[in-house]
């Protein structure tokens, strides 16, 4: 079998943009692939412009470490968050199409299920003014919904220091979510890196009497022995990686044992297999692994049949309930999570097919999502068609 054809699709929303690679084979066979590059959509496209040609079309998609190898290696660059989510594209839609070759759903060719379901936990769902009372209204239709976990970043605009109003409101937030969801399900705080060590320990521990279930990416990802300083003063678990992109840098996190669990995006991370080793590598320290996902629906799948067949998985990340949910529309198949909970994929492959008019009706924006701007939980942005994000 051999790749003949690469197409390029773009969805586009208020405040993402999510690539999509459709594979062609000279055997009919189709696979897809999915990318949320944030803020950075042309580089990506750019990206698989020059490198469809040269390390893909021609070539066995079956062939998923030759693929990857070739990628990396000898284009000797290396792997940053456009190339590797460039890798991940193509890596993704090769296992969508062996899966179909083969008539088995990915998650038997990453050495099968070792669970029944997929607990998930939701964002995106905090779409409102940031005071106690709208947060507290959003969170009940979380937990009306059925989930068991949901995430929030409180804090605003903030970053490395905040005033003591913003510490007093942030507060307050976690404490109506808290109020609004009941005792039983986890509280996951996300702080984007937002932090100095010293503020990101201050916070997590206001907190804490509130249940959290991690303080996610307390300081930037830019310094592991920042994040270390900062686990060793926080409470309850850490957990960060969704902004690392290479799976050797996660080394001396490992070897630090700087955080509880990591959040690798398989989109961003090289693709499935990429991410099978990095959590095969992180169970050798007792770390757990929690997939960031802000994608469309063939991301989510990729990122369940990974947890499907992943022995240290935690928990999936998943958005479409609250934002956007019309991209389920995009590309059906993926199962609807119930109770907090999704079941496994069904169908060969990932699962899922591309809605070509969902898509046209979508087009790509030039938006910017700004996490330090004011009001960015709003995930509003002007629209403008075209351009790149």
């Amino acid at each position: 079998m051999k790749v003949t054809k690469v197409d390029t699709f773009v969805i586009g929303t208020d405040w993402r943009n999510l690539t999509v690679v459709r594979l062609h084979t000279d055997e009919g066979i189709t696979g897809l692939g999915e990318v949320r590059m944030v803020n950075h959509t042309g580089a990506l496209l750019g990206y698989i412009e020059e490198a469809a040609p040269r390390h893909l079309v021609g070539r066995d998609p079956f062939h998923i470490e030759a693929l990857v190898r070739r990628m990396q290696r000898d284009d000797f660059s290396r792997p940053g968050e456009v190339m590797s989510s460039g890798i991940a594209l193509f890596e993704m839609a090769c296992w969508d199409i062996m899966g179909k070759a083969l008539d088995q759903p990915v998650y038997n060719l990453l050495g099968g299920p070792v669970r029944d379901r997929i607990r998930a936990y939701a964002n995106g769902w905090y779409r409102v003014e940031r005071t106690p009372e709208e947060f507290h209204t959003a969170a009940e239709k979380v937990v009306e919904k059925g989930y068991t976990a949901l995430k929030l970043d409180p804090f605003g605009p903030g970053h490395y220091e905040l005033e003591r109003d913003e510490k007093i409101k942030a507060v307050a937030i976690v404490e109506a979510v808290r109020d609004a969801i009941g005792a039983e399900p986890e509280i996951l705080l996300e702080m984007h890196g937002r932090f100095s060590p010293q503020t990101a320990i201050e916070m997590a521990r206001l907190m804490e009497p509130f249940g959290l279930g991690w303080a996610e990416e307390p300081v930037p990802p830019t310094s592991i022995k920042a994040l270390k300083k900062a686990s060793e003063g926080i409470h309850v678990p850490v957990a960060t990686g969704e902004r690392i992109h290479n799976r050797v840098e996660y080394r001396e996190l490992f070897e630090l044992q700087a955080a509880d669990v990591i959040q690798p995006d398989i989109t961003q991370m090289g693709g499935i297999l990429e991410t099978k080793k990095l959590a095969a590598w992180a169970d050798a320290y007792f770390v757990t692994v929690a997939p960031h996902n802000v994608g469309g629906q063939i991301s989510t799948a990729a990122a369940l049949h990974l947890a499907a067949a992943t022995t240290n998985f935690r928990i999936q990340e998943y958005f479409n309930d609250f934002a956007d949910p019309w991209l389920k529309e995009a590309a059906p198949g993926v199962p609807d999570p119930v109770d907090g909970y999704f079941d496994l994929p069904r169908g060969p492959g990932l699962g899922v097919e591309l809605d070509e008019p969902v898509v046209e009706e979508n087009p790509m924006q030039n938006v910017h999502f700004n996490l330090f701007a004011e009001g960015w939980e709003k995930r509003d942005s002007t629209r403008t068609t075209g351009g790149a994000q």
